[in-house]
């Protein structure tokens, strides 16, 4: 424990100052800032946050985290020659990626809120749902990062299914329904499509703060299919389950991989 406590704090100092940490939290003040300055209210505000949230945080966080172990093999390397358990070295680098990107999510979204907090005086448990799916996504894509990483030594092959992962949860996922709900619309797949809904992170964030927000035209079919089957709290219930399952599920396994890996 005093092992990873060592690396943690390491990697949160250095991590801090990397460019990558500060962008993300320059780019969340401005553009948090800017759609409250021009927007005024805080339904639009905050479905405008969301969009943004689950496109930008999980690039960010599978790119960032997938380049974060390449350029740190060597201190890997080090760390592995020392009287310290692989289990305290993945997590000291995972948690000193993770909490500097959450800490900058919150500060850059958080700071224009708060300056302008009598805008969200009735969607302050929405704004709250907001910052969890924020956590999560970072939280999941840093996973996944971390779990490429590990698999794959060739740095640009990394990269590239990385971007991939994050295309497919973000953008193609949602056309294969599409096309898979137009391909089998005579038939009774409700259930099916709940099943869709489960397996893509990005989607269930997003139906995390629909759930909670009452704007069923921004349901989707999949998103009214989940409520419609599980009903608000339950519904609720069920996806932060399921988003914990999607952060341990990526985060376990890289960590047996990294376990068994002769580096």
């Amino acid at each position: 424990m005093n092992s990873l406590l060592k690396i943690l704090k390491y990697q949160m100092q250095d991590n801090i100052r990397s460019k990558w940490v500060l962008g993300c939290f320059l780019f969340f003040l401005a553009f948090t800032y800017w759609i409250i300055s021009f927007t005024g209210e805080a339904p639009k505000v905050i479905m405008s946050l969301l969009n943004i949230i689950l496109i930008v945080i999980p690039l960010i966080s599978i790119v960032f985290g997938t380049v974060y172990i390449y350029n740190n093999k060597n201190f890997i390397t080090f760390m592995l020659t020392q009287p310290v358990n692989r289990s305290s070295i993945y997590g000291g680098l995972y948690f000193g990626l993770v909490l500097p990107l959450i800490l900058s999510f919150i500060a850059g979204v958080g700071i224009p809120i708060l300056v302008n907090i009598t805008i969200f005086s009735e969607s302050i448990f929405t704004l709250i749902i907001i910052f969890i799916t924020g956590i999560f996504q970072v939280l999941i894509f840093t996973a996944f990062a971390f779990l490429i990483a590990t698999l794959n030594e060739d740095k640009l092959k990394g990269l590239g299914l990385s971007i991939f992962i994050w295309l497919f949860f973000t953008a193609v996922y949602d056309g294969l329904i599409l096309f898979l709900l137009q391909m089998f619309q005579d038939y009774p797949i409700e259930k099916f499509a709940l099943g869709l809904t489960l397996i893509n992170p990005v989607d269930l964030g997003r139906i995390l703060v629909i759930l909670k927000f009452d704007v069923s035209a921004l349901m989707g079919y999949t998103g009214a299919v989940f409520e419609n089957f599980f009903g608000k709290t339950t519904g609720f219930a069920v996806s932060i389950l399921v988003l914990i399952i999607w952060f341990i599920l990526p985060l376990t396994l890289g960590f047996k991989k990294f376990s068994k890996k002769d580096i």
